[in-house]
């Protein structure tokens, strides 16, 4: 018996540590966010909106976190969920957080961006976006802007931030890290089954023609993180340009 104890031990020791980083995935989860480990380097985190239209709406953003440094593209939904996302990247996986990302005005983009700042976080979006963060009165605006094309490092690798075209807004942005062949597309992109959702802001006539350019000129990406619902393969972005095509 103890013999049969001793290999059954050795096997789930094997098993483990012959598993790729990709398999081990990191995991939190509290009632305010979850976080999810899509690749060697990127996670998604998860937050959740009250809203009155959709009811509470799970909210996503993406983590890359690569040689002791990590960058958040959209914080979570508000200043509570964003300190324990900081929390966990600082205690649990020993980064630091270096930067982040808004890639547009709505609150699910930025609703946590106080807690950032009162970090000395510096954050980053599209200049249209801080114009219409203020003009729609967000009361936190994102600090530094970029008219089209933003290359940033983490661990020594780019993560590219770009503006395509209008869709969801008129100011959406992605976001690539090309090392994992991850992007994440934001609202810009519906997830599998994903109605079309808030169009208030929406450009429904190019959205279509932009993730279409977003599918010619990523080509290599292989994770596509949607706004909400589950990340996928390239077939969401083809899921997208059908929702919105001959609208």
């Amino acid at each position: 018996m103890n013999c049969n104890f001793y290999l059954l031990g050795l096997i789930l020791f094997l098993f483990i540590a012959c598993k790729t980083p990709n398999e081990i995935a990191y995991q939190y989860e509290s009632e305010n966010l979850k976080i999810e480990q899509l690749s060697p380097h990127t996670y998604v985190h998860i937050s959740y909106l009250n809203t009155n239209d959709f009811g509470k709406v799970a909210c996503n953003g993406m983590v890359v976190i690569n040689k002791g440094e990590a960058i958040i593209f959209d914080t979570p939904t508000d200043d509570v969920a964003s300190q324990e996302l900081i929390n966990w990247i600082e205690t649990e996986v020993k980064a630091e957080v270096k930067k982040v990302v808004v890639t547009h005005f709505h609150v699910d983009c930025l609703g946590g961006l106080q807690t950032f700042h009162d970090k000395n976080i510096p954050s980053y979006a599209n200049a249209l976006t801080i114009a219409l963060a203020k003009e729609n009165e967000v009361e936190t605006l994102p600090k530094n802007g970029f008219d089209a094309l933003l290359t940033l490092e983490v661990g020594e690798n780019k993560v590219i931030n770009e503006f395509v075209g209008e869709g969801h807004t008129k100011d959406n942005i992605i976001c690539y890290f090309p090392k994992d062949k991850v992007l994440f597309g934001g609202c810009l992109i519906k997830s599998q089954g994903a109605g079309k959702g808030n169009l208030v802001d929406a450009n429904v006539e190019e959205w279509s023609n932009t993730v279409s350019q977003i599918k010619l000129k990523y080509k290599d990406a292989q994770v596509i993180i949607p706004g909400h619902g589950k990340a996928a393969g390239i077939d969401i972005l083809d899921y997208t340009i059908d929702m919105f095509k001959n609208l």
